[in-house]
């Protein structure tokens, strides 16, 4: 580069991106880094590289050029924190910075947020266009102690990194490279194996219904002499080769073994959720070398979810199906991956045995302003309710997305509003405090009461204490007129019965509450079941369902869940049954 890091003119925002200059007029490096100094912290500057862009302007003309450039500006600039700075450096060159102290959001896991930014390919009419970037990162005072300096080291790393390629991040060293390119990176590959060069970093997966932690999704990375690369820079080649399955195992077998040790500390709550390769499904004795991991282990079936890929699926091959149905019966939670990518059929969705979908983080990103994506993610959760199905939300990042995704209904969450992916060893305070995020959960809770009426104090103290985790609002009465009163006051969605009451039975308390208040979704709970007077009572839409006591916990809450969904629906005008 010829230019100093200071000389790059007067105009302080660059026309095409609305980005600051470097060096002209806007926010100071060598200012930065002084204050930095004075306050104790570091500073990560990220030299950005949009990968192959010099080839849009060659082929499709400097104006869809100038286009994909803003876009990815302004990509680059919702991602980064407010207190961070972003300039352009020149045609496809940006430079980022942040500030930091220990335990804080560093070079690194600003990467990964820039990255994450441009997962979704541009659209610039007429094209589509696929985009990833390169990044180089240099930290002050690590590495350079002035401005010019940092800048030109921060440049030596970009340069080491597309040696290797292209999507990739590196820090700055002074080591000489070592370009695992072609041939030779499908034998690093071989080598990071024997090596025990890859990592897992775990994001968290967060319940619904009041923001607790349910467990975590084990993510891959490669840890290589210039930093850690994600799957998409070395997924394709190690399936090329063949190494698929054997890496798939080490995932699965480290992901199980974290779990085991979380578990052995009383966390007996979490859960783990690992991708399965196709090639690992389709070996006939995969469910068995699954079975004995997980009973090596100590670790149960139900405490594992398997994400499937939508393009292993739309295989429709016999060995899948046979795997899949043996892992459910380990007890497994089945998964979509990213549903909506793959092009997966309904046929094939309602032919394979599957518990939840996952939502893809394209979907996600505008469906608090765009009419269209909140139309597709609601359709896409309320297909995954009536097939009996979970669904997750991948890529959450902001309380809109939260308020949306929660009033519709989506059963979990998944992205960096919680906590971008983290080592086992750093996630010991998200562990303690279980619940995240408690003001945004309150804020955004949908309004759902729940009625108990039962004449013996225990049983609704335990009811009580099973539904509070769910974040009703709780009402109880041990008579039918204490009822009648809660629901004369109260906005209440979903009423559950004993049916024996001394004053009056269940069935007839429920008809009643049919006429007075006909929108609640009305049910029994008891040990007494009288086949006839049940099913007249069901079929004069007085009761909605009859549970029958004693009661399994899981099955009962998911019961009453789908009660209030089935309430949301008919309010919604749509079918509720």
């Amino acid at each position: 580069m010829s230019q100093r890091y200071d000389d790059f003119g007067s105009i302080a925002t660059d026309p095409v991106t609305g980005v600051y200059r470097l060096g002209a007029n806007g926010p100071n490096l060598a200012t930065a880094l002084a204050a930095a100094g004075a306050t104790k912290r570091r500073v990560a500057l990220l030299h950005i590289d949009i990968d192959m862009f010099r080839s849009i302007n060659a082929n499709m003309g400097e104006d869809i050029g100038d286009q994909a450039l803003a876009a990815v500006a302004q990509r680059l600039r919702k991602a980064i924190p407010s207190d961070a700075w972003l300039w352009r450096l020149n045609s496809d060159e940006f430079i980022a910075g942040l500030g930091y102290r220990d335990n804080e959001l560093d070079g690194a896991g600003l990467a990964e947020r820039l990255r994450d930014a441009l997962e979704i390919p541009l659209s610039i009419p007429p094209y589509t266009l696929p985009m990833t970037i390169s990044i180089g990162i240099a930290v002050y005072p690590d590495h350079a102690h002035d401005a010019a300096s940092l800048l030109a080291k921060a440049e030596q790393a970009l340069r080491r990194v597309k040696e290797e390629g292209l999507d990739a991040v590196g820090h700055y060293s002074s080591r000489p490279a070592r370009p695992p390119t072609g041939d030779g990176f499908a034998g690093r590959l071989v080598e990071a194996l024997d090596k025990d060069e890859f990592r897992l970093v775990y994001q968290p997966l967060v319940s619904a219904s009041d923001g607790g932690l349910t467990g975590f999704g084990a993510l891959l990375r490669w840890q290589t002499d210039t930093g850690l690369l994600r799957p998409n820079r070395f997924m394709d080649i190690v399936e090329r080769v063949g190494l698929s399955a054997r890496l798939g195992e080490w995932v699965t077998e480290t992901a199980v073994r974290q779990l085991a040790d979380w578990r052995a500390q009383g966390l007996d709550y979490l859960g783990m959720s690992v991708h399965l390769a196709g090639s690992m499904l389709a070996q006939g004795d995969c469910t068995d070398r699954i079975g004995e991991l997980l009973h090596r282990h100590g670790v149960p079936g139900s405490a594992m979810e398997f994400e499937i890929s939508e393009n292993v699926l739309a295989l429709d091959a016999r060995q899948v199906f046979d795997t899949l149905k043996g892992l459910q019966a380990l007890g497994a939670t089945l998964t979509v991956q990213d549903f909506g990518l793959g092009g997966l059929s309904f046929a094939a969705l309602a032919q394979y045995p599957l518990d939840r979908l996952k939502i893809d983080r394209s979907f996600i990103r505008n469906v608090a302003s765009d009419t269209r994506s909140a139309a597709i993610v609601r359709g896409i959760i309320a297909m995954g309710h009536r097939l009996g199905m979970k669904v997750t939300a991948k890529g959450v990042e902001n309380e809109g997305e939260l308020g949306f995704l929660r009033r519709n209904h989506c059963d979990f969450f998944q992205g960096y509003i919680f906590s971008e992916p983290l080592p086992a060893d750093q996630l010991d305070e998200l562990v303690r405090k279980r619940f995240l995020l408690p003001s945004a959960f309150a804020a955004t809770r949908p309004e759902r009461t729940l009625l108990l009426l039962d004449d013996e104090e225990n049983v609704l103290r335990s009811l009580v204490r099973l539904f509070r985790r769910d974040g009703y609002t709780i009402l109880t009465a041990n008579s039918v007129r204490q009822a009648f009163d809660l629901l004369a006051s109260n906005t209440v969605q979903v009423i559950v019965s004993d049916q024996r009451m001394p004053d009056m039975s269940g069935t007839e308390f429920l008809g009643r509450v049919r006429d007075l208040h006909p929108d609640t979704i009305r049910m029994v709970l008891s040990g007494y079941t009288d086949v006839a007077t049940i099913t007249e009572a069901i079929n004069r839409g007085a009761i909605y369902r009859f549970l029958t006591k004693p009661w399994n916990d899981e099955e009962l809450r998911e019961h009453i869940h789908a009660a209030f969904r089935a309430y949301e629906r008919r309010a919604a005008g749509e079918p509720a049954y």
